[in-house]
């Protein structure tokens, strides 16, 4: 597996891949002292694994994660401080080693990387057959997509709506909108998509704009620059 190191202290760096030479499955192809600098090797060398310093000159690394594109590698960060730990694992890191790190703590958390297996990182556009795997924190779900009736924006997450259940998930709304097939699934502001099997009322709203009805229960407004091109998807 393919891992970059991203720390602003060179020994530190160099501690991790020393640390590192023991497991011969894992590959170090790179190291980077700032968030910049590894957005640009994550975007050039592909890592699988990321060992990641959380507070750094610049950006944190929280904020590394929230500028990669697409889906992530697999994450544990590495730093000097515990206090951060809750969040680490909010935005779904596989571990949190608190500095200095003992080989016995590293191969722990390398087991929950061979568990997790290699991260799927995948731009390829999905279709209403598909099934997918939607993770909050500990509970993962595997479900057919079209299952999905509503996906809502909240900052750099998106809250899934299907059955019952309602996770959130470390994914923007464009992110996922670039996946999501065009024929079922639909923009209608700048903080939902819904889809359209899932519509059971349609109004007039304000300024042009339309009221809908999910069958969940939701009440979701479009906006009037959407309109338009919804009522020509729907042949109203």
């Amino acid at each position: 597996m393919k891992a970059l190191i991203i720390d602003d202290e060179r020994l530190a760096r160099s501690e991790v891949r020393r640390l590192l030479s023991e497991f011969s499955w894992i590959s170090v192809i790179g190291e980077a002292e700032n968030a910049d600098e590894a957005l640009t090797k994550i975007n050039e060398l592909q890592p699988e694994l990321l060992f990641l310093d959380v507070q750094m000159p610049g950006k944190t690394g929280f904020e590394l994660l929230e500028s990669i594109r697409g889906e992530p590698p697999h994450v544990i960060f590495t730093t000097a401080y515990d206090e951060f730990a809750l969040r680490a694992f909010e935005v779904n890191a596989l571990d949190y080693l608190v500095k200095p790190i003992t080989p016995e703590r590293l191969a722990l958390a390398l087991s929950r990387v061979r568990e997790a297996g290699p991260p799927v990182v995948s731009d390829t556009p999905l279709r209403g057959s598909d099934h997918v795997l939607v993770r909050d924190g500990s509970r993962c779900w595997f479900i057919p997509l079209h299952r999905i009736r509503l996906l809502e924006s909240d900052g750099n997450y998106t809250r899934v709506y299907f059955d019952s259940a309602k996770p959130l998930i470390y994914r923007s709304l464009s992110t996922l909108e670039q996946r999501l097939p065009t024929d079922t699934f639909f923009r209608i502001n700048r903080q939902q998509i819904v889809n359209l099997d899932y519509i059971e009322n349609i109004e007039s709203w304000f300024s042009g704009g339309l009221k809908i009805w999910l069958r969940g229960g939701e009440e979701c407004e479009v906006s009037r620059r959407a309109a338009r091109t919804f009522r020509q998807k729907l042949s109203l």
